[in-house]
């Protein structure tokens, strides 16, 4: 298996692999991990993704909630402006609201998760071609070599190299023209506190855009984002960032102690014509750019990796056929166009930042792994997300953590129980589980009902339908 990308994309695709017994070589054509804080709110969604892969103790630790938004003038406070909803944590989703961790932290965690697991990572290694056949993928290499793999997943990036070598279009538009300025920066002490997200709003002569600077839990650091004028120069060397922080706020240039790193972009919305091509599949802003209003671009890309998975785990590990891997994209594509209309009506104003940012609501009804062979109603349903709730003495997710598909049977009167495969299938009861009712439910690995119903021989049909008969037993 060949990943290419140590981004989030690749680095979760490589941990859960890893989990699965699946080797994999993961090559990053950058020396080193990502150094910028980028992608630095994580959505319900993800930390319950994070949950699973064995991180999120070490992910809130490195952490916090995103802080109440001040809104200044003149050096004057102005007032308060609550950029989320926030809503309370509940049994069915234990994390309510986003939680800020600057992306080269995140990417250090599940760099440090994969080497526990056995992976790695090859750094300064580039893929110049790809070249595929029946039976797998030849990636050539930068330095001459050539790799031989299974399956190649492109997590490179928006500007992704593998993307264009399969010629897959990229359709899009600009989402706003005015460029933008993103750096990780350090303050002298007394300039500015950390218990706000400062927030600096456009001149009004039009010549300086909006400006925010955000504390970055878990460090000394801010991260600092500039808008500018469409055609306005945009200097993202140290001076340059040191300048655009005296122009657009009551700081003094000499207040910016340190520029760590800085970068810049145009906000664009943009989503490939496929998600896979034979044996290549794209992952993460290889297959999906947002604007960064609304935090959903690394967490969309986080659960992509997820979605892919298990698939791909079940492919290579177990003989599943090679049929199931389509359905990757029949799930995602849709999912990631929703989430990027979703990104731009709210770099827009158009929208709010509410439930939909946090992911929970985000299901797979229309998949063609989704069968629900109960009367119809308005509760759970295969193709959602399986909540959480109280188990027994734990919890419904500490029974779903791990690679494996869960079969929950709530309540009584279900009959005889089918014979699955015990290293693939965990089966529990619940005499009751609020958040689902009375039934069976075949909870996929990555936490979404594929199957509810309350008998064991429509879950059969099911199987057989839906290229998973790897999962009955073999007795």
């Amino acid at each position: 298996m060949l990943v290419v990308g140590a981004g989030p994309t690749g680095l979760t695709l490589a941990c859960d692999l890893a989990r699965r017994g699946v080797p994999a070589l993961v090559v990053e054509r950058a020396p080193r991990l990502f150094p910028g804080s980028r992608g630095k709110g994580l959505q319900p969604r993800t930390l319950e993704v994070f949950d699973d892969l064995g991180v999120v103790d070490a992910v809130l630790k490195a952490g916090g909630p995103a802080p109440v938004g001040m809104v200044w003038a003149g050096g004057v406070r102005q007032g308060e402006h609550r950029m989320f909803d926030e809503p309370e944590a509940t049994d069915s989703a234990p994390y309510a609201g986003p939680w800020l961790v600057p992306q080269w932290r995140t990417q250090e965690i599940l760099y440090a998760r994969l080497l526990e697991l056995g992976g790695s990572v090859a750094f300064g290694t580039e893929v110049t071609g790809l070249d595929q056949d029946a039976d797998g993928v030849t990636a050539r290499l930068a330095d001459g070599r050539t790799v031989r793999a299974a399956y190649a997943v492109a997590a490179d990036g928006g500007r992704s190299a593998v993307r264009r070598t399969l010629g897959i279009g990229m359709a899009g538009e600009t989402v706003d023209p005015r460029p933008v300025l993103v750096a990780d920066i350090r303050v002298r002490g007394a300039a500015l506190d950390r218990d706000n997200w400062h927030m600096f709003p456009p001149s009004a002569d039009g010549s300086t855009g909006f400006t925010a600077i955000c504390p970055l839990p878990g460090t000394p650091d801010f991260q600092l984002t500039a808008q500018f004028t469409d055609g306005a120069p945009l200097d993202t060397s140290p001076g340059g960032v040191r300048e655009a922080v005296a122009a657009r706020t009551h700081l003094a240039a000499a207040d910016v102690t340190e520029v760590r790193w800085a970068s810049d972009f145009r906000p664009r919305a943009a989503l490939a014509d496929r998600f896979r091509a034979g044996r290549v599949l794209l992952a993460g802003d290889a297959a999906h750019v947002h604007s960064p209003a609304g935090g959903q671009g690394l967490n969309t890309s986080v659960q992509d990796a997820y979605n892919l998975g298990w698939k791909l785990g079940l492919a290579l590990r177990h003989g599943a056929p090679d049929a199931l891997l389509d359905t990757y994209e029949e799930e995602r594509l849709p999912t990631a166009a929703r989430m990027l209309d979703l990104s731009t009506r709210i770099h827009r104003g158009q929208a709010r930042r509410g439930a939909a940012t946090r992911q929970l609501g985000l299901e797979y009804r229309d998949s063609t792994l989704s069968a629900d062979t109960r009367p119809p109603g308005d509760g759970l349903r295969a193709g959602d997300r399986a909540p959480d709730g109280r188990l027994g003495t734990g919890r419904a997710f500490d029974a779903f953590r791990g690679p494996h598909f869960t079969l929950l049977a709530v309540g009584g009167g279900l009959g005889e129980l089918p014979a699955l495969r015990a290293d693939l299938v965990r089966t529990c009861h619940a005499d009751r589980l609020d958040a689902y009712g009375d039934g069976l439910f075949l909870v996929r690995p990555d936490g979404y009902v594929g199957w509810a119903g309350r008998d064991g021989r429509s879950l059969q049909n099911y199987l057989t339908s839906t290229k998973l008969e790897v999962l009955r037993s073999r007795t």
